[in-house]
């Protein structure tokens, strides 16, 4: 596989053998010591000690922080400030899933902006208050799906509202995207298929999402078409590194792709993670398919849904898209309604309440109310 470096706007490297560049790349911008922001698991896998190996060949010093766990919260950022201040570091490496990636950037934020997380929220314009430097961050992503390595965003569970809070700034922006499929590799198959459904989500949400951005609506298309193609051989065929390779490129694009804009599913999908414990990409798999049947009942949105499963290798219609999210969904073992997923039923208030102050929806194609969200949990029960 040909190595190659993309710049949209974050600098890429991809292919495989990519993620022994970090230390190179990491000397490269003048770094000195960096914490590297991973979780348990990652270190389990046997991921971590190649990237430190990397540092220790470049002459780069290093830490390591294993302390991010599913959800990110505020206390895994303050655990994570606090190993960047002890080990003086200068730069970060996030390697892992959105997780890591989400705590490493907030660190990044906590290092020269010390007001309450809850002030930079970006549904309240907090992102005016990110105005001191952000020390740079090399994003090693070993899933496919939230494409958090090209996004200037952080999500973390605040411990004042208990809401999942976006944090945006693009001084958060990771100076290099590092994508290497061999990373990828041991990936489970269910993690597989609820990160892959995941960038799925991003970039049909993007496409659909209100305004006008014909570059993301393009980056949308391609990486959708990516999906199709690669996500049911990277589940079924885990080392099929093509397969792997393209699904980080389908999780880098729909990132790029939703800087127009997310949705209603992930209005959905961010209190099933905070209030229910589910993994966010099978929160959205969850939903998606009846999101794209109320979105649909506008013409106009109903057209871009059937160039969208064009792409799905569908019919070109409304009908053909949901048909094509309903069967990739199974094809990659994930269930079909919240019941299955084990959802509690006494959650649906709670769950519609914090629906409906998440902003996602506030760029969904068709205006939802509170009820609207109540219903959509509801169908995809």
């Amino acid at each position: 596989m040909t190595m190659r470096r993309w710049s949209f706007p974050t600098a890429i490297l991809f292919g495989e053998g990519a993620a022994r560049e970090v230390g190179r790349e990491a000397k490269a911008r003048g770094l000195a010591k960096v914490l590297v922001v991973t979780d348990g698991g990652v270190r389990k896998a046997g991921l971590v000690d190649p990237i430190t190996a990397a540092l220790d060949e470049a002459g780069v010093g290093h830490a390591v922080f294993d302390g991010v766990a599913g959800n990110p919260v505020e206390a895994q950022v303050d655990a994570g400030h606090a190993a960047y201040r002890d080990a003086a570091a200068d730069g970060l490496v996030a390697l892992g899933g959105g997780s890591a990636m989400d705590v490493a950037k907030v660190v990044a934020l906590r290092v020269n902006h010390d007001r309450p997380l809850a002030d930079y929220d970006d549904a309240k314009g907090g992102d005016a208050l990110v105005t001191g430097p952000v020390p740079p961050i090399l994003a090693i992503p070993t899933t496919a799906g939230t494409g958090s390595e090209v996004g200037r965003s952080g999500v973390v569970t605040l411990a004042s509202t208990g809401r999942k809070t976006v944090i945006f700034s693009p001084k958060l922006l990771p100076a290099l995207a590092i994508l290497d499929p061999v990373v990828t590799r041991g990936l489970p198959a269910f993690i597989t298929a609820a990160t892959g459904y995941d960038a799925l989500t991003h970039a049909l949400e993007a496409y659909v999402a209100k305004g006008d951005h014909p570059m993301a609506d393009g980056i949308a298309l391609e990486a959708i078409r990516l999906v199709h193609g690669a996500l049911r051989r990277a589940v079924s065929h885990p080392d099929d590194l093509g397969a792997r390779g393209d699904m980080l490129k389908a999780a880098m694009m729909g990132a790029v792709a939703f800087q127009k804009g997310l949705g209603a599913c992930h209005s959905l999908a961010h209190p099933l993670s905070s209030v229910s414990g589910l993994h966010h990409g099978l929160a959205n798999a969850l939903c998606l398919p009846e999101v794209v049947r109320f979105n649909g009942q506008d013409p106009a949105t109903a057209g871009r849904y059937a160039e969208a499963a064009k792409c799905l290798g569908a019919p070109a219609s409304l009908e053909g898209c949901i048909e094509a999210l309903v069967t990739l969904r199974a094809d990659i073992g994930l269930p079909a309604g919240l019941a299955a997923a084990g959802v509690s039923e006494s959650d649906q208030e709670r769950l519609a309440d914090e629906a409906f102050l998440d902003a996602c929806h506030q760029l969904n194609p068709r205006p939802c109310t509170r009820g609207d969200l109540a219903a959509l949990y509801r169908a995809s029960w």
